[in-house]
């Protein structure tokens, strides 16, 4: 606290202390390179510096600036970037003239016709966050065959782990938090898990088609929504109706028959104000580790309407059906037995492979956006959206399960025995088996509306709402008999005679749209939950040339019902009512000391609601007592370079978050099964450093690097619940992990990356990245650190332009020296006499390691 308070101090010094410049002036008129039309809203900017303007309707501009050389980047999305020299006599006017823009094929795909007053970029406030931005060019060429958060990889305090488990089964850490707990928003729509907050990313499968721009807003971010993130939020900016005609098609191949087709194309926005693109792709692959094939398509529908200057609409609709075989940690011992791409989820049915874990979802999502300029000062913009998500997982049902000599799943063995079973009825206490089905279908809609409003030159705005409503099902049907006849149910409350459930349903998306199952064909849990979130939110800024401020607040209610129909009669079946208030409330400050200098502070405090898992006691109908909202409170300072070859950042940062509820999981490997632990009560507190830069020393180089330097720990004792795979408690206790480490993600990370040029149409890029003080996820006060590591890769792109179309090729090799780490741990169990070890840890802890050596080829045509 002392350092902080001495680094505000410093920062108010250079605050009084800093002078004022003269200003200059730079006139110049941008217009399009192939009809000589005007482009309006171009970025017009003094390299190195804040001084920066848009350019008129007319394409023309005016920018101030105290410097009397350097150079003028003048850009517009879709077009190749300007770089213009200038040399002004003080006192005198500098004209640059008509500058003519090139479309940027490349770019091209990223263009909309509408606006995003919904969507929190940094840009559209003047005071700065902790924040990184992922480009277009960069999501396309580097994302390959991997899951989507890992294109976010390369940007400090951020970890991904767990893709080992299966086709879009990673998980993201910000600052130390996990994903229940930094807010993804896709064109300004939250799309976190309204029960937990979680994110399952395969889901979303298709965003690396479709995303046209990534910002990673680390801590308190420039989100205006009624939201309270606490590692930060995530805005990814999808595609949407193009401005040009024209199109693609991409073919990619990589390890383990990975395969992946894309085609799209678009109208351009015509002249009768229309306009309408599309995209599809279908791709499969066996995955790195065995027993975790998956497959799935991809589609994208967008209709654009410039119905006059005041008014652009957008329609589009995304989804990404898809099915995933999974593979769990395991302890270490198995995979130095079996080898380190070991999966023991899966087995031979009658000669064929068959999986006992299977992932499969569909979750179509439409949104409708309006955005109004009402005059120059004020914009209105209007999302509504809708999404409705299909699917569920499968796993073991019964006790049943018999496992081959090298610990597969023997089916063939479990049908037998089925057989046996009189009548071949199975049921939880015959010994029967079955593969089931846990379907999670959802019904989600919502709107988001922004009203900005400029007062003044300095003075600006901004006000909206933000309601949502949620309707989940969960159940559990029978997916695989396995030469069963039937099963037996007699634990279902409204049923007290039992039934034998004789239907069995699909594993695959398509087919989960329109699956409805009876209740008597539901063999476990049945019930469903209604959310209802409404929020205001509202935001203040005062900025100047070289000074800005702002405030930010949002309040919301959200309100909770749950009905359960099998473990509660039907008079009972209905949960009591729960409401919670929430409010966040931020601000901060910004001063450009020189033009090459900027230095800001943001303060925050939320009290944040509970998410529904949390609220209800082992999945009843019981209202938690322990459950209040959470209290965050963060503080960061910040630090930026800007100058016409190097750009740094410097971002100090600290985060206490009281009262939090956790829920954690482990493997029992003898039974396949999982046990969850919930934790309440737990304090956290987060301190850190991070810096970036990006550095152009060459017109042919391009370096980049950053690091982030964490002290995460827990800052009280918790209170734990433990369940079986079930959803029955089976423990509950308090436990003391004052002082413990907060483990899932790296707390210390750095990494370098460069792009060389070698010719106009080859370039070659490597990326390095050390990761350490990794520790488990398990929440005890002697937790257990993993080994550090590193990790290469490496990408190389060759392109040909013709007239007016292009073809490009890309390599992309990731973990280019085949690094062994384990990159999760999920128990912590200390290494005592007589335990087995392997680089210091104990070989029956449950871990996943990292991916060896993958790689990918594309080849893409732009037309």
């Amino acid at each position: 606290m002392r350092n902080f308070r001495h680094l505000l101090m410093t920062l108010t010094m250079l605050l009084l202390g800093a002078t004022s410049f003269a200003q200059e002036t730079i006139l110049g008129k941008v217009v399009d390179g192939q009809d000589n039309l005007p482009l309006m809203a171009a970025n017009v900017v003094v390299r190195g510096t804040a001084d920066g303007t848009t350019t008129n309707d007319d394409g023309s501009f005016t920018l101030k600036t105290s410097k009397t050389s350097g150079d003028v980047i003048i850009s517009f999305i879709g077009y190749e970037t300007r770089v213009i020299p200038f040399t002004i006599t003080p006192g005198q006017t500098f004209n640059v003239g008509e500058i003519k823009l090139m479309v940027d094929a490349e770019e091209l795909d990223a263009v909309v016709i509408v606006g995003s007053g919904v969507i929190d970029m940094e840009e559209d406030r003047k005071t700065p966050v902790a924040v990184s931005k992922i480009s277009y060019k960069e999501i396309q060429q580097k994302s390959g065959s991997q899951d989507f958060p890992e294109v976010m990889k390369n940007t400090p305090s951020v970890y991904v782990a767990s893709q080992a488990g299966g086709f879009g089964d990673s998980k993201v850490y910000v600052r130390g938090f996990d994903q229940t707990n930094t807010a993804f928003l896709l064109n300004g729509q939250p799309i976190n898990g309204m029960e937990d907050g979680n994110m399952y990313w395969s889901n979303w499968s298709g965003m690396t088609d479709v995303a046209s721009s990534v910002q990673v807003q680390r801590g308190l971010g420039s989100s205006k929504l009624a939201i309270s993130s606490v590692g930060g939020t995530v805005n990814i900016v999808t595609k949407a109706t193009q401005l040009r005609q024209g199109g693609f098609a991409q073919s990619t191949v990589g390890n383990n028959n990975f395969m992946k087709n894309t085609v799209s194309y678009n109208t351009g926005m015509m002249e009768n104000g229309w306009g309408f693109s599309a995209l599809l792709t279908k791709w499969s692959g066996d995955g790195y580790n065995r027993g975790t094939y998956g497959e799935g398509q991809n589609y994208f529908v967008s209709v654009g309407y410039k119905a006059n200057d005041r008014h652009l609409f957008n329609f589009l609709i995304f989804g990404a059906p898809q099915q995933h075989d999974q593979n769990f940690t395991k302890s270490i011992s198995s995979y130095l037995t079996n080898g380190r791409k070991y999966n023991n989820n899966y087995g031979y049915y009658n000669g064929d492979y068959m999986t006992e874990r299977r992932n499969y979802y569909h979750k179509p999502v439409a949104n409708f956006n309006w955005d109004f300029n009402i005059n120059d000062a004020m914009q209105l913009s209007t999302v509504l959206y809708a999404s409705w998500g299909r699917g569920g997982g499968t796993g073991n049902w019964g006790s049943g399960r018999v496992r081959t000599a090298d610990g597969h799943v023997d089916f063939d063995a479990i049908s037998e025995n089925n057989s046996a079973l009189p009548g071949a009825i199975g049921s939880l206490s015959n010994g029967g088996y079955a593969i089931r089905n846990s379907v999670n279908n959802h019904a989600w809609y919502g709107v988001v509306s922004n009203f900005n409003h400029k007062l003044t030159d300095e003075l600006s705005y901004n006000a909206g709402i933000d309601l949502r409503t949620y309707k989940g099902d969960h159940y559990r049907t029978i997916n695989h008999f396995l030469g069963l006849n039937g099963w037996e149910t007699t634990d279902n409350a409204q049923y007290p005679g039992g039934y034998i459930v004789t239907d069995a349903f699909s594993a695959k998306p398509w087919s989960s749209l329109f699956d409805n199952a009876d209740d008597n064909q539901k063999v476990n849990y049945d019930y469903s939950e209604r959310i209802s979130y409404g929020g205001v939110f509202g935001q203040v800024e005062y900025a100047t040339d070289n000074f800005s401020a702002y405030v930010q607040g949002a309040v919301s209610n959200q309100s909770h019902i749950r009905w359960d129909r099998f473990g509660y009669v039907e008079a009972e079946e209905e949960s009591a009512k729960v409401n919670n208030t929430g409010f966040n409330i931020k601000g901060g400050a910004s001063y450009v000391i020189t033009p090459n200098h900027t230095v800001f502070v943001n303060a925050g405090h939320y009290s944040r609601q509970p998410y529904h898992d949390n609220i209800y006691l082992n999945f009843g109908n019981d209202v938690n007592p322990l459950t209040k909202n959470e209290k965050v409170t963060g503080f960061e300072a910040g630090y930026r370079f800007r100058s016409a070859y190097f750009d740094a950042n410097l971002n100090l940062y600290s985060t206490q978050w009281k009262d939090r509820v956790t829920t954690t999981s482990d493997g029992d490997e003898a039974t396949g099964d999982r046990v969850y632990f919930n934790n309440s009560g737990v304090v956290q507190l987060h301190k850190g450093v991070e810096i970036d830069f990006m550095a152009h020393p060459f017109t042919f180089l391009d370096v980049r690097g950053f690091g982030s330097f964490g002290d995460w720990t827990y800052d009280d004792n918790i209170y734990q619940r433990t369940f079986d795979q079930d959803q029955n408690l089976t423990e509950e206790e308090v436990i003391d992990v004052k002082g413990g480490k907060v483990g899932g993600g790296a707390q210390t990370t750095y990494g370098f990356g460069l792009v060389y040029k070698a010719t106009q149409r080859l370039s070659v890029d490597v990326d390095w990245r050390n990761y350490d003080n990794l520790y488990s996820t398990a929440v005890v006060k002697d937790n257990i650190e993993l080994p550090s590591y590193d990790v290469f890769d490496a990408g190389a792109t060759y392109k040909i332009n013709f007239t007016e179309t292009s073809l490009s090729f890309r390599l992309n090799v990731n973990n280019l020296f085949g690094e062994v780490y384990m990159s999760e741990m999920t128990s912590a169990r200390a290494v005592e006499d007589g335990d087995e070890s392997y680089k210091g840890i104990n070989t029956s802890n449950n871990v996943f390691f990292g991916n060896g050596t993958t790689w990918n080829f594309a080849m893409r045509f732009n037309f």
